[in-house]
């Protein structure tokens, strides 16, 4: 068995793919980062040394071209700001809408491109970092267990049944997830998750927060803050 895994260079993406090479071995795992046009690359460098560390085959590709007429705050050309504040409070404001900073159908799009990637790699698996927090209250719909069921599905007959999609985190909060990866000796200090591009993370943007309360849950410190 052959694995490829989106990698983001985040918590949830490294957490799969430390599952995906304790399960499958580095030897039969790729990693497969997006560059979509954010307003950072910290994320892509954060995957480039995760899958240096783990010494698995790393791919990158560019969609950005996609996304150009997406007025997105995660975008470079983007007039909008990235909030600084939780999810719940963004929902609080969108009218049942997904928030300011969701992509539009990024996840979609990313598993379409992996499926292509991991047919033409031999690979039978493609593993993403959904969860439940942030599929919670539609803050990013592309993170919910239907949408998960409903890709899964469309991959595998679409590739006449050779490829499935694996959502290993897609009912687990952050916290469990963080759980997880301190069980696997996941590579956590390599990783980045900030909206903002600045030499240390932010504190105030959504992602920032749930990783924050996620290592707490755990009783222990996010080894990106330092001493």
């Amino acid at each position: 068995m052959r694995a490829l895994v989106l990698s983001s260079g985040g918590v949830d993406s490294t957490t799969c793919l430390g599952m995906a090479v304790d399960k499958y071995g580095k030897e039969n795992v790729v990693s497969l980062s997006v560059f979509y046009g954010q307003k950072h690359t910290k994320e892509l460098e954060a995957a480039t040394k995760v899958a240096k560390y783990y010494g698995v085959e790393h791919m990158a590709i560019d969609l950005s071209l996609i996304f150009k007429d997406s007025d997105c705050s995660l975008l470079s050309h983007s007039t909008e700001k990235i909030p600084h504040e939780s999810y719940a409070e963004q929902l609080e404001k969108t009218d049942g809408k997904p928030v300011s900073t969701y992509v539009p159908f990024r996840n979609g799009l990313f598993l379409a491109t992996a499926a292509s990637i991991a047919l033409s790699k031999k690979c039978d698996v493609i593993y993403y970092g959904a969860h439940a927090d942030d599929a919670a209250g539609n803050a990013y719909p592309d993170c919910s267990e239907v949408f998960y069921n409903a890709m899964n599905t469309a991959v595998y007959e679409g590739s006449g049944r050779q490829l499935k999609i694996e959502a290993p985190l897609v009912t687990w909060n952050k916290a469990t997830v963080v759980k997880k990866g301190l069980e696997l000796k996941v590579p956590y200090e390599l990783t980045w998750s900030c909206y903002e591009g600045g030499d240390k993370p932010c504190m105030k943007c959504g992602t920032c927060i749930d990783r924050m309360k996620a290592f707490e849950a755990n009783n222990v410190k996010d080894p990106v803050l330092g001493e």
